[in-house]
């Protein structure tokens, strides 16, 4: 029976489910054995967790394996390949191969990409002669910071591109313990006025917690925004109506605001189902209460929103709760991309057909866009011309500020779904072009060097 249908909405109390509970999951939702050990063999190397209100309030358990949700949130048949598959099967019905297995589980993680865009090579920032942990600063303007406490969810979404940071293993995170070196090098760099505290998801930590890491940073008078990205209105939207300290941290985003700075939600919603329970659109109330701004964003994803339909309802309600609507996403050419990517001309079909059904309010949003190594390149549309057909581009957003705003083309294969797969039009400005293909890639190494935790 439904949690919020008996009524217990307000004793609800959050418990996560990880790989060792496969098996009382299935169990409890009768899931087929061979969904089952499909699942359990594939979170050997993806990140898998989930809660109560996930599973009773989100899920059709009558349309599984199909349902989208089930989809977004249990590791699938297909998100390795087949020969990987078999492998990890193998290894792990014989109890002497564990070492074999937790190298396998290494390499095929080296494999998927787990940092995407120069994440590491590129974004770490370097303040006085040494890298500064947890952070990323890409765009002038903007700094992410990723406090440890904070690098969890309610639940782990199957497409994430920061599936790096859940898998157990040092090497692979983004984590700083406390905030004062960002608030130097934020004094150092008086050209930054947003913080987007990101992760993982900063709503898994108290509000005591939160509270250590943003009050430092209201010390810093460039800082004129702080955004928290999170996807917990969506997974555990209790966070903001009944859990213990819910209250609290709604007076923490009024203390936010009364120091004359914008507090922003970027709430992440990838299916309207999402949208659909009372309690989650309470909790965007009570957040716009307080005065903070709820700004909503998720990528196009295979086999979970990949069609108008869902799109146009998901903004539609996004709008109608208050919230704004502001990025549709390419998935990113990470962990199980190949399971998970639309073609960029069937996601300009998608953008396009539910952007029509939206009342002009609610044309806020953007899309579909690449977060790629040189920065957001927009899909604004295809055009048809003697020469061919071609993808019309824009760079929202770009390393180098010079770029942004400005418009670019490239040849529309029906076949690509991100920006690498691209051939430029020949007249593309020196500097975009140079920009797009970005600095020399290194050689593929193993990027998982010292845990030998599988991340179970």
């Amino acid at each position: 029976m439904s949690l919020l249908a008996t009524g217990l909405a307000d004793t609800a109390r959050f418990r996560a489910f990880g790989p060792r509970h496969i098996d009382e999951i299935a169990d409890r939702y009768g899931l087929p054995d061979d969904v089952r050990e499909t699942v359990r063999n594939i979170a050997r190397v993806l990140p898998f967790r989930v809660n109560d209100y996930v599973l009773s309030e989100m899920i059709d358990w009558k349309r599984i394996p199909e349902d989208p949700m089930f989809q977004l949130v249990f590791p699938q048949h297909g998100m390795l390949t087949e020969q990987d598959e078999r492998a990890l099967a193998g290894l792990a019905a014989r109890a002497e191969d564990k070492d074999a297995l937790r190298t396998l589980v290494r390499q095929i993680r080296g494999r998927l990409n787990p940092h995407p865009s120069g994440q590491r090579q590129l974004n770490v920032p370097v303040h006085r002669g040494e890298p500064l942990p947890g952070s990323q600063h890409k765009y002038r303007e903007t700094v992410l910071y990723f406090p440890s406490q904070g690098q969890t969810c309610h639940a782990y979404c199957t497409y994430c591109f920061r599936w790096a940071q859940f898998v157990g293993d040092a090497d692979l995170r983004f984590a700083a313990p406390h905030p004062g070196r960002l608030v130097e090098y934020l004094d150092d760099h008086p050209d930054v006025s947003d913080v987007l505290i990101t992760g993982g998801d900063p709503m898994v930590m108290s509000t005591e917690r939160l509270r250590s890491h943003i009050e430092p940073l209201l010390t810093v008078g460039s800082v004129r925004t702080i955004r928290i990205g999170t996807k917990s209105v969506a997974y555990w939207p209790q966070r903001f109506v009944t859990d213990p300290d819910a209250d609290d941290v709604l007076r923490l985003f009024e203390q936010v605001l009364a120091s004359g700075r914008n507090l922003v939600v970027m709430a992440h919603f990838s299916h309207p189902c999402e949208l659909r329970t009372e309690i989650a659109r309470r909790a965007i109330s009570r957040i716009r209460s307080t005065g903070a701004l709820v700004y909503c964003q998720a990528p196009l994803i295979a086999r979970v929103n990949d069609d108008e339909a869902a799109w146009s309802e998901l903004w539609r309600a996004q709008h109608a709760a208050g919230a704004v609507p502001y990025y549709l996403f390419v998935e990113r050419d990470t962990g199980p991309h190949d399971y998970f990517k639309v073609p960029l001309d069937r996601a300009v079909e998608i953008f396009q057909a539910a952007y029509r059904t939206l009342p002009g309010l609610a044309r806020t949003v953007r899309g579909p866009v690449m977060s790629a190594t040189c920065g957001k390149v927009a899909v604004d549309g295809i055009e048809e011309t003697p020469q061919g057909r071609f993808f019309q581009l824009r760079m929202l957003q770009a390393r180098d500020p010079a770029l942004v705003g400005r418009p670019f083309r490239a040849y529309a294969d029906p076949a690509a779904a991100w920006i690498d797969d691209l051939r430029l039009d020949p007249s593309t400005p020196a500097d975009i072009a140079a920009a797009v293909a970005g600095p020399a890639r290194p050689p593929t190494a193993d990027p998982i060097r010292s845990s030998e935790r599988s991340g179970q």
